[in-house]
């Protein structure tokens, strides 16, 4: 195992998980992301105390815990979500991981500098608490569906809106979940832009896309027909040897974990053989295990 990348999967938090993972072990996996969803169906402490002493007996790391809610809201349920985000900062540690992500949130209805002050006044309190328990946050880059202009989730979907984010709250603690996918969704190229933010991304989503560019030369990409399709890595346009290399040049540590249950190829049936080629895929791209060097006297 390569000490500074590891190559994983992300897995669902809840009732099912413990089983999830025993079954999912001998296929070679070297970290897991946990993600709760939008809120938590399970006590994270309570999970945690189940499922590491099998990790640890297997040499497996936990890359990110997650939770996917908006904290910005105004209303009740944005109160649940800061608390439930709050909670999962408290029981990181028992995961022994230093890495908690999710969306930003976002102010319904609202464009993203419009979000810009409820950010601030959110996550600065959020990030001076994760900061405390040397805790760094990383925020997914997918617009669940969202615009400049409107949105219901997520504001840390592009460098305009990042530049606004790490401005509003400077502080080191702070970051990306990064995957080339929600890029290239938005045409934006992916390389050049790890090249610049390589330094905030703390977590990767391994997940691909393929551009369907005859589609997009025809039909354009406001029209009811789908010109990108997420990926499993392995089977989109990425070349993860490049995007690997990237992460290594910006002296990136931390998991690459899988974010499964997208590919409408290798879906279905068909799911655990498309992640597990992934997997055998980015280890190839990582440079396979790690070889030590000879030592000459």
């Amino acid at each position: 195992m390569q000490e500074d990348i590891l190559i994983g999967t992300l897995v669902q938090g809840n009732e099912n998980t413990e089983s999830y993972i025993r079954q999912i072990i001998p296929y070679g996996f070297e970290s897991f992301a946990i993600t709760f969803g939008s809120t938590f169906k399970v006590d994270p402490a309570e999970l945690a105390g189940r499922i590491m002493p099998l990790l640890r007996a297997h040499n497996i790391r936990i890359g990110a815990v997650s939770l996917y809610c908006n904290p910005l809201k105004t209303d009740e349920e944005g109160e649940k979500a800061r608390a439930e985000f709050a909670r999962l900062i408290d029981c990181a540690h028992l995961y022994e991981t230093d890495v908690v992500s999710g969306f930003t949130g976002r102010l319904p209805d609202s464009s993203i500098p419009e979000s810009i002050p409820r950010f601030k006044e959110v996550w600065g309190a959020l990030a001076d608490l994760a900061g405390q328990k040397n805790i760094r946050i990383a925020w997914e880059n997918c617009p669940m569906g969202g615009t400049w202009k409107k949105g219901s989730h997520n504001i840390a979907c592009n460098p305009a809106a990042w530049e606004l984010m790490f401005e509003a709250v400077p502080l080191p603690n702070i970051g990306l979940e990064w995957e080339p996918c929600h890029q290239m969704v938005q045409l934006i190229d992916p390389l050049p832009q790890l090249r610049q933010w390589v330094s905030k991304v703390f977590h990767v989503h391994g997940k691909d896309a393929t551009i369907l560019k005859d589609v997009i030369a025809r039909d354009g990409i406001s029209s009811p027909k789908e010109f990108a399709l997420h990926r499993t890595p392995g089977f989109g346009d990425s070349n993860w040897t490049d995007v690997i290399s990237e992460l290594r040049r910006g002296k990136f540590k931390g998991s690459i974990d899988i974010e499964g249950w997208h590919d409408q190829v290798y879906g279905d049936k068909l799911e655990m053989t498309g992640q597990v080629h992934g997997m055998r895929y980015l280890k190839f791209c990582r440079g396979e295990n790690f070889i030590p060097c000879p030592v000459f006297h």
